[in-house]
């Protein structure tokens, strides 16, 4: 979510072995949280891939493609009544299981209520945000005339519904990347400071996060205060002790923060990867477009496993391929705000990227006008991808661009290929090397996928049609 103009994982379960564990420096194990422990070997933690380092691994050495649909009350309920409705999260999840998708950004939400205006939206509308990380035990009522906040102090409802959300995700075979802040509500709902723990009136520890005294508290995200440092620190741990024992788990540090937040962003990547070498499990760590106005080359700087950039560079329309310095999870939130196409997600797929969606959903929260035909589609070709990069070797395959007329070229050199053609193109020619190749053509536009006639090649560029009108991926395999 960025204020910019509306444009219209493996298979099967991911055994988490619980039995007993002890989520440290969280005084509650498995049992406590209800969650159902699990026994045999798991398939660990995602890892950078030795071989192909565009992707994410595990311990079957496969490359995983991350793809799939998010959406911003999928942990912190929201919605204009207070309490907000509760999110109906098992729905959700076999909603994105369905189609099939394995990924999504689990949100948190750093104010107490937001106003839609930050998001032009065309009716300003409060929204209340609950649960909170942090107690609200007073003494004293904070600005929204409830119990002041205890910085020192956690709310377990908060960590109870992480701890059991990534859990069922991950027996859904679905990764979880864990939101740890959120820069972009700070900046643009109207109001916003006053709706944040760490406004003095909001507070019982004493904490101002405004600095410098403008009314709008962004330095909380800059490293500035030693003392909010350390506090965020503490919940930092309380999140990590929390998910530490899920395969399934992702963290990004914060939501679109401004550039100002650079500095503290890297500490608090260098934190998280140093604090997790000292219990059983460590997880990748990204960082995000850093809305408004950061730069694309401070994400490929930092010390993150992942990142996601902003549109320099072409990642709307015509994505850079990538070069396997970082796993870039291309996120439409950081490229529309609400938008994207069909198009834009096989582009990404067949330039190596990892493409995901800024998904309206039901439209509770944003959009309710949102045509529902143009988000499935979008939706649908990530379940397509998905498939796909799960019946090829997508450890051995690169951006070749080279190799194809349309530039858009997924490539094991020899052995098989990934082609996408746009609809207004014409005929695509590929270099193969000599030898036969079965032909397959992917209908995206209908879901279907239509066998063609193996082709022998001698050695140099090779012409193919494709049997209907639309967008189409070429897939080319080496027949033996």
């Amino acid at each position: 979510m960025n204020g910019r103009k509306i444009d219209s994982g493996f298979h099967g379960r991911l055994p988490l072995c619980l039995a007993a564990t002890v989520l440290l420096g969280a005084g509650l194990v498995a049992a406590d949280l209800g969650w159902a422990a699990e026994t045999g070997p798991g398939r660990g933690p995602l890892r950078r891939h030795p071989d192909n380092p565009r992707y994410f691994t595990d311990s079957t050495g496969r490359a995983i493609l991350l793809t799939g649909s998010h959406t911003w009350n999928n942990l912190v309920d929201m919605g204009p009544s207070d309490p907000p409705a509760k999110f109906d999260y098992d729905k959700y999840l076999n909603w994105l299981a369905a189609y099939p998708h394995n990924f999504f950004r689990l949100w948190t939400w750093e104010l107490m209520a937001w106003d839609t205006r930050g998001n032009r939206e065309k009716e300003p509308l409060i929204h209340f945000a609950y649960p909170q990380p942090f107690r609200r035990p007073g003494p004293g009522a904070a600005l929204d005339g409830k119990p002041r906040f205890n910085l020192r102090e956690f709310d377990e409802e908060y960590f109870r519904r992480l701890g059991q959300r990534v859990d069922a995700a991950g027996r859904r075979g679905i990764y979880a990347a864990v939101m740890l802040f959120e820069g972009w509500g700070i900046q643009f709902s109207p109001g916003g400071w006053k709706q944040h723990p760490f406004h003095p009136a909001n507070n019982t520890n004493g904490i101002n996060g405004d600095l410098d005294g403008d009314g709008n508290g962004l330095e909380i995200h800059t490293g500035r205060s030693r003392e909010i440092t350390e506090l965020q620190k503490a919940y930092v741990r309380k999140v990590i002790d929390t998910v530490n024992a899920f395969d399934n788990v992702l963290y990004e540090i914060s939501n679109e923060n401004h550039p100002a937040s650079t500095a503290w962003q890297y500490d608090m990547i260098r934190f998280i990867h140093d604090y997790e070498q000292t219990l059983p499990k460590q997880h990748p760590v990204g960082m995000t477009f850093q809305y408004k106005g950061g730069s694309n080359q401070t994400l490929f700087d930092s010390p993150g496993d992942w990142i996601s950039p902003n549109p320099e560079g072409g990642y709307r329309d015509d994505p850079p391929a990538a070069d396997g310095s970082k796993v870039i999870v291309s996120d439409t939130d950081h490229l529309w705000g609400i938008g994207g196409n069909v198009a834009w997600v096989w582009k990404s797929f067949l330039r190596g990227l990892n493409p995901i969606f800024m998904d309206p959903y039901d439209g509770r929260v944003l959009t309710k006008g949102t045509d529902p035909q143009w988000s499935e589609s979008i939706r649908k070709a990530q379940g397509q991808v998905l498939a796909w990069s799960r019946r090829v070797d997508l450890a051995a395959m690169t951006p070749q661009g080279e190799l194809a007329s349309s530039q858009y070229c997924l490539a094991n050199p020899g052995v098989e290929y990934f082609v996408y053609r746009p609809g207004n193109s014409p005929n695509l020619t590929v270099k193969l090397p000599a030898g036969k190749y079965s032909v397959t053509w992917l209908d995206i536009a209908n879901a279907q996928d239509v066998t063609g006639e193996t082709v022998s090649n001698v050695g140099s560029r090779h012409s193919f049609a494709a049997p209907f009108q639309g967008d189409a991926v070429l897939y080319l395999k080496a027949v033996k």
